[in-house]
Formats: C-alpha cells, sequence, structure tokens
C-alpha cells in the first residue's frame, strides 16, 4: 500500500504588521502635516475683506517682502528671492500649463506701494489676466 503524500497549507503573508505600520506612518503624517508652513514671512496688512472662493488650483502666490526681495511659491526653493525675469518666465510657464490658475499677490504692509505695483507689472508681462491682493483679516476688539 502507497501512502499518500500530505499537502502542505499554502503559504499566506501575515499583514498585520503591515497594516500597524501604515498606521503609524498616517499618524505622523497627520501630526506633521499642519507644521510645514511655506512662503516668505511677510506682515500682511489688515483688511476687513470678504476671502475669496477656494478653487481646485492652488493659487501663484508672488510675495514682496521689506527689503523688496521678490518670491515666488513656485519651483524648488521657494524661500529663495527670484529676480525679475526667473518670476516672469515660472509665471508664464505655469500658466501655459493651467491657464485658469489664480494669481494672488503677498507684500509686506510695511512695504512701500510702488513695489507691489512693480510685482504686479512683472506679473502682467507674464500674461496674467487678473491680480488678487491677500491680507489678513482685521481684528475686533
Amino acid at each position: 500500500m502507497y501512502m499518500r503524500k500530505r499537502r502542505r497549507p499554502v503559504s499566506e503573508i501575515n499583514v498585520v504588521p503591515y497594516i500597524d505600520v501604515m498606521l503609524v506612518l498616517l499618524i505622523i503624517f497627520m501630526v506633521t502635516a499642519p507644521l510645514i508652513s511655506q512662503g516668505v514671512k511677510v506682515d500682511l496688512p489688515k483688511a476687513s475683506a470678504q476671502p475669496i472662493e477656494q478653487e481646485d488650483t492652488p493659487p501663484i502666490i508672488a510675495s514682496v517682502d521689506i527689503q523688496g526681495n521678490y518670491y515666488l511659491n513656485l519651483g524648488d526653493d521657494q524661500e529663495q528671492a527670484v529676480d525679475e525675469d526667473s518670476m516672469t518666465a515660472l509665471v508664464q510657464a505655469q500658466l501655459e500649463k493651467s491657464p485658469q490658475t489664480p494669481v494672488v499677490v503677498k507684500g509686506d504692509g510695511q512695504v512701500a506701494y510702488n513695489e507691489v505695483i512693480q510685482l504686479m507689472v512683472l506679473l502682467q508681462k507674464a500674461g496674467v489676466p487678473s491680480v488678487g491682493l491677500m491680507t489678513d483679516p482685521v481684528e475686533n476688539k
């Protein structure tokens, strides 16, 4: 009489450790995401304006600080000042990819009005059809 071979059970992957690791990573990302801030620190002027509607496309934010340096929230190093030609080229390239992208100017409250106007002229040269101005809300006492 011959003996029948025993079948081995099919190997199964234990996924419980993978789920544990994934949940830990999710918690880490949820905690660190609010701590990450982008852009350059500027003191925005106070205004009691209504916020604009949030759109699907994040806006292009062009900033000018108190020293008159320009910054853009595009590219690799967003805290690095950009010159006029680079700003125009970057904004043009972004608008060619996505023409409906809103553009917002973020100027320090202490910066001269002329600096903000010069930034808006640069954006106009880049083909921006309209520009919004970013402000901080007025605190009611």
